[in-house]
């Protein structure tokens, strides 16, 4: 199948659009297998800190694009959390088609120019452009958990800048292992109503299903979920080397890690859309 244009995948579906972070290929092809099990779009997100890993963008980049094209579903990639604009423009030479440029951490007008810049380069070859307004906690342990983002500052950052989504402070951090965030539901549906492009939820993995279901209903479009698949990952690969110590080959151990993320994606995806 085609790769996916993410601007068309979430403005195609009817309910939340789940974005699920690659850190190897076996998650790339495992996010893929869990939407595939739904028959449901889904989209690849490589982060700064994923590309820092691997030493640069492109292996992991290309190697995500090759799993997107060979889906029997809409797979789109995307650059997520970006804060160096030379790795925004390598992103889409090597044919990613939306960015998450994030200046969230600079002064409002730096922010604000900054991301207009990047959003007026992107646009003028066809990329999408998600931003944040309002620091989700948890990042680098730079962002306070109480952050929030108001309505009337989020229709001005979009005008001003020409983002094509938006990512909102309502109560979430990143890196959350346990499922107990506690939302803003109120300015959730505030913030739909106020603001003209997506809305979209960072730090995903610390909110329960029940309540992700009524964030969506709400108004959430685009939901991150990272460390919530990471945590499957290695837990299963986990129990398989407890219950194998002699086992020396890492595609048995991987394998477990692997069918574990596409369960949880297809779970997930199953939240969003129900």
């Amino acid at each position: 199948m085609p790769l996916a244009a993410i601007g068309d995948i979430i403005h195609q579906s009817p309910a939340g659009v789940g974005a699920f972070n690659v850190i190897q290929l076996e998650h790339a092809g495992a996010i893929v297998a869990g939407a595939e099990a739904l028959g449901l779009p889904v989209v690849l997100q490589i982060s700064e800190n994923c590309v820092r890993y691997h030493g640069a963008l492109e292996p992991i980049a290309l190697a995500s694009l090759a799993v997107a094209r060979r889906s029997e579903v809409p797979v789109a990639v995307h650059l997520d959390h970006a804060t160096d604009r030379a790795l925004v423009e390598e992103a889409v030479a090597l044919g990613l088609g939306s960015v998450m440029y994030d200046a969230s951490a600079l002064p409002d007008e730096d922010n604000v120019r900054t991301t207009a810049d990047v959003a007026a380069w992107c646009h003028e070859r066809g990329v999408w452009v998600e931003a944040e307004l309002g620091e989700v906690g948890g990042k680098d342990g730079v962002h306070a958990p109480g952050a929030r983002t108001k309505p009337h500052e989020a229709v001005d950052y979009v005008a001003r800048t020409g983002v094509d989504a938006l990512a909102v402070a309502v109560g979430t951090s990143h890196a959350m292992t346990t499922k107990d965030a506690v939302l803003d539901l109120e300015l959730v549906a505030e913030l739909r109503a106020a603001v003209p492009v997506p809305l979209v939820l960072h730090g995903s993995s610390g909110v329960p299903d029940d309540v992700l279901r009524d964030a969506v209903r709400r108004g959430m479009k685009k939901i991150n979920i990272a460390t919530h698949l990471n945590k499957a990952f290695t837990g299963a690969v986990r129990d398989y080397l407890a219950h194998d110590e002699r086992v020396v080959d890492p595609r048995k151990y991987i394998k477990s890690g692997r069918d574990a993320v596409a369960r949880e994606v297809t779970h997930l995806l199953g939240v969003l859309t129900g």
